[in-house]
């Protein structure tokens, strides 16, 4: 670990001057929002278990100050900024700050939706400051893409985190809960006031962790079929899965066909199953031909990722309880 002194973070006017000199400014429409606090990303980092030889990338970096926090604690950083200016200046900021570890360092300009490879060793971890407006399509994404990431600690929305990390049976689980519990175990990782971003979110934050599966979910069908279903199931959550699943099975009663062939009520509602259950409904899909265990979990095809644009911070909201679970759907698939 490096021994860094406590004034190689970014503070206030840290942030404040390295933004004015680069004629940035926040932008609602990226959802920006930098962390000025150094104990703040000094928290995320100890909440997210950073180890010293851990290949950790960030998306979103901004100006750079979990950066460095991240730099100060594992064995190399790759971040992944698609904003020109930012992205240009921060490998500055790291040579400038932290010289001693700047050769661990690498930067990505890059939108995330689009990166499929990153440079050096595998990443072991992902820990950001997730844009909150694209934030599940971004982590669905990244976990799909990058298999060697065993951790993850994301900063989020709080309403995002509660849907993420919610059961079966909670009134906010739905399609990003169901799809995150694909690749991991998921739970709320603690809170963020607003006070430490500038500038200051009109939305709570929250941190969620997701520990990938030691062994995942056990099924014959693919995460595509899969996932194909839980869509189904939530597009219409207010009908039984008959009902819900009739477009996907061909017709309602060969949706009850797969739904009772996979031990479960038809009158039951995509809410209260797990993945596990929707893998079994998968598996009994009418008709269904089997796929290759090559396709089995295929990389994600840009064409059908979260195809809308990004929307303000002001309408995160809105986008994270209802148009999010169907981004979060194409950006997966």
């Amino acid at each position: 670990m490096s021994t860094t002194e406590p004034d190689a973070l970014l503070g206030p006017a840290d942030i404040r001057e390295l933004a004015a000199a680069l004629g940035v400014r926040p932008t609602k429409q990226r959802g920006q929002n930098f962390v000025i606090d150094a104990n703040t990303v000094r928290r995320i980092v100890r909440t997210a278990e950073v180890r010293p030889d851990d290949v950790v990338v960030e998306v979103g970096p901004g100006l750079g100050s979990l950066t460095l926090a991240l730099l100060e604690a594992a064995d190399r950083v790759v971040a992944v900024e698609i904003d020109d200016v930012l992205a240009a200046a921060l490998p500055s900021t790291v040579a400038a700050r932290m010289p001693e570890r700047a050769d661990r360092f690498a930067l990505v300009h890059s939108d995330a939706m689009l990166v499929r490879e990153l440079p050096g060793p595998a990443p072991t971890a992902l820990v950001a400051n997730l844009p909150y407006n694209v934030a599940v399509p971004v982590l669905l994404t990244m976990l799909e893409r990058f298999p060697s990431i065993e951790r993850t600690l994301v900063m989020v929305q709080a309403e995002v985190a509660d849907r993420l990390a919610a059961r079966p049976g909670n009134k906010v689980y739905g399609v990003p809960s169901v799809k995150a519990n694909w690749y991991a175990d998921v739970k709320r990782a603690g809170s963020i006031g607003r006070n430490v971003f500038w500038p200051a979110p009109n939305v709570d934050s929250g941190l969620v962790s997701l520990v990938r599966r030691t062994e995942p979910v056990t099924t014959g069908a693919s995460r595509t079929e899969v996932f194909a279903v839980v869509d189904a199931a939530f597009a219409q959550r207010r009908k039984t899965l008959r009902a819900a699943l009739a477009g996907w099975a061909g017709s309602a009663s060969a949706a009850e066909a797969a739904l009772v062939a996979a031990g479960i009520s038809p009158q039951a509602r995509g809410e209260g199953l797990t993945v596990e259950e929707f893998a079994a409904i998968a598996e009994h899909k009418p008709g269904r031909a089997a796929e290759s265990p090559a396709d089995a979990d295929r990389p994600a095809d840009p064409s059908t990722s979260a195809t809308a644009g990004p929307t303000p911070a002001g309408t995160a909201e809105r986008q994270s309880s209802e148009t999010a679970e169907h981004q979060s759907s194409r950006s997966a698939e």
